[in-house]
């Protein structure tokens, strides 16, 4: 239950180690804090999971976001329809699904009355450039908090071994398996990876990478037959002539769009085959 005399902030929380540092980092500095989940398409997420984790860490409640439908109408087509891509070949999958975000978290700080909100971006890459610019394109009066630009949190946290001691002494879950050592960002759009063993050329990927596809050798043998009809730009309806099934949910038309053209051509080269028609 939120207290008068405490400044209230909303956590953006993915339920990983570093958010979950922060967020009871945050309660020790005197905050009520809400966190904060988006849906954006993470693969197998376990939200009920994440929500207990973030009120098992001091938030007064997690509020978990359905933002999938926003993202793919608002985002996601717009990004295609004006050809957003970069250096000719990475479409911005992480990038465009954080204003999604900021706005969503500005939303609920404005209904929670609370005057800060925080992430968990380091201070040295974009996100925080990201979600910082749109929290106050959208309300001027709102603050950040960034724990990673913080001098006494990056005293405090000086590696991965300080967080972890952080969550023994304070009885924060942490997940057994060892951690990857390249970092990993998912939603409805892509999966990319990013640093570590990533940044040596000699080394290949690993099998368990391919979550939105399969590795070459798993590949498919054959095409899939797929109907397309679109109304002015936008598709609104899919047929997979192959088995029958027909999407009219934009979100689950780029999830089958996106996982079947993913499976067939961009690891194997055989394309999936379309037919557009346009009303």
């Amino acid at each position: 239950m939120s207290t008068p005399t405490k400044p209230k902030v909303i956590l953006a929380y993915s339920g990983g180690l570093d958010t979950s540092v922060i967020l009871k980092w945050l309660c020790e500095k005197g905050f009520d804090v809400i966190a904060f989940c988006a849906d954006v398409g993470q693969h197998h997420e376990d939200f009920e999971a994440v929500k207990a984790k973030a009120v098992s860490c001091g938030a007064l409640k997690c509020v978990v976001t359905d933002l999938r439908a926003d993202f793919v109408e608002n985002y996601i087509f717009e990004a295609l329809k004006c050809n957003a891509i970069y250096e000719g070949r990475y479409l911005l999958g992480t990038s465009v699904a954080r204003p999604c975000i900021a706005k969503e978290m500005v939303r609920i700080a404005n209904e929670e009355g609370a005057e800060y909100v925080a992430h968990g971006a380091t201070g040295k890459g974009n996100d925080q450039v990201r979600f910082e610019m749109c929290a106050q394109a959208l309300d001027a009066k709102i603050k950040t908090i960034a724990p990673w630009r913080d001098a006494e949190f990056i005293e405090s946290f000086k590696g991965r071994k300080d967080l972890l001691a952080y969550c023994t002494k304070h009885s924060i879950p942490v997940d057994a398996k060892p951690k990857s050592n390249y970092s990993i960002d998912e939603n409805l759009f892509h999966t990319s990876y990013e640093s570590g063993v990533l940044e040596d050329a000699a080394e290949t990927y690993e099998e368990s990478m391919f979550k939105m596809s399969v590795s070459p050798q798993a590949a498919p043998e054959t095409s899939t037959m797929v109907d397309i009809e679109f109304v002015k730009g936008i598709p609104v309806k899919l047929t997979n002539k192959t088995d029958g099934t027909v999407k009219v949910s934009l979100v689950m038309f780029i999830v089958f769009i996106l996982y079947t053209s993913y499976v067939h051509f961009r690891y194997n080269h055989m394309c999936t085959q379309f037919t557009i028609l346009i009303l």
